[in-house]
């Protein structure tokens, strides 16, 4: 939801350190990889308890998730990069509520368990929409220039972000907060699915 108006203010800011990193030499999927990186120990502090360094590298990831798109735009955009971003992305989104449920699991395991399943029924909603649009035809520049078809929803990336940072932040709120952000998520999925049945409905 919060997507495009995040965009707006970021992507002039991104562009500009994209177009020295581009210069450099450094590629997309370079970027990517160090982004999921960051991801990866973020997740490791975290589940150590050490939030507020978690926070850092959670925050680091997501800079590197924005400019890695907008270092392939200045370079060279490829299906793989593309595919490498949304894998990797997936990947991120449920090892930072793992890290979480191992911190402390007692207090955090269903919350935790409940939020990585809506993760994984939103995610599905979003590729396979994705992939009817696509064979369709249909596009769409809601979220900028995408290597695949991006439906908006109540809970996108910024919404995810915000969410992650307020984990950080107040680990004792971990499960009335994940459980929250779950709800949004599976609404989220279920809009998308009666989008999918008013735009794919009647069409083979």
């Amino acid at each position: 939801m919060l997507d495009g108006w995040a965009r707006a203010r970021i992507d002039p800011l991104l562009d500009h350190l994209a177009v020295s990193l581009a210069q450099r030499g450094i590629t997309a999927n370079a970027i990517t990889l160090a982004a999921f990186g960051a991801g990866v120990a973020a997740f490791v502090a975290i589940s150590l308890e050490a939030y507020l360094l978690g926070l850092l590298l959670l925050l680091a990831s997501r800079l590197g998730d924005g400019l890695d798109g907008a270092v392939a735009r200045h370079t060279q955009k490829t299906d793989f990069g593309g595919y490498l971003d949304i894998v990797l992305d997936f990947a991120f989104y449920g090892l930072i509520p793992l890290g979480f449920v191992l911190a402390d699991p007692a207090p955090n395991s269903i919350a935790g368990a409940v939020l990585i399943l809506s993760f994984y029924v939103n995610g599905a909603s979003f590729l396979a929409y994705a992939v009817m649009a696509e064979k369709r035809g249909l596009s769409t520049d809601a979220r900028g220039e995408k290597s695949l078809f991006f439906t908006t929803g109540l809970a996108e990336a910024t919404e995810t972000i915000c969410f992650f940072v307020a984990f950080c932040l107040f680990p004792e709120w971990f499960a009335v907060l994940a459980l929250l952000f779950a709800a949004l998520c599976f609404y989220t999925a279920l809009s998308r699915i009666i989008i999918a049945g008013l735009t794919f409905g009647n069409r083979s």
